[in-house]
């Protein structure tokens, strides 16, 4: 079963999901903020109050599966790989 075991808030709507098979990627959850569940979590000061317990939540009950965040995440690799080379 596929857990989130540590994040960290990277800036704006980024974190970074460590996950409990040892992968770490970096999560966009701007696109989220357009649903009426997560539209209060566009005021920056209350989306970094988010929860963890396997998964990511927050107090107004929004919470987002492990699953996504894995499905939906880059790896610092994927990035350079996208990169053009010289």
């Amino acid at each position: 079963m596929l857990r989130v075991t540590d994040v960290d808030y990277l800036g704006g709507y980024l974190l970074e999901c460590t996950f409990n098979d040892g992968v770490k990627k970096t999560v966009d959850l701007a696109p989220l903020l357009k649903y009426p569940m997560f539209a209060e979590l566009k005021d920056e000061s209350k989306f970094i109050q988010f929860g963890l317990d396997g998964t990511l939540f927050w107090a107004n009950g929004a919470d987002i599966a492990p699953e996504y965040l894995y499905e939906h995440g880059f790896t610092s690799d994927s990035v350079m790989a996208s990169e053009p080379l010289p």
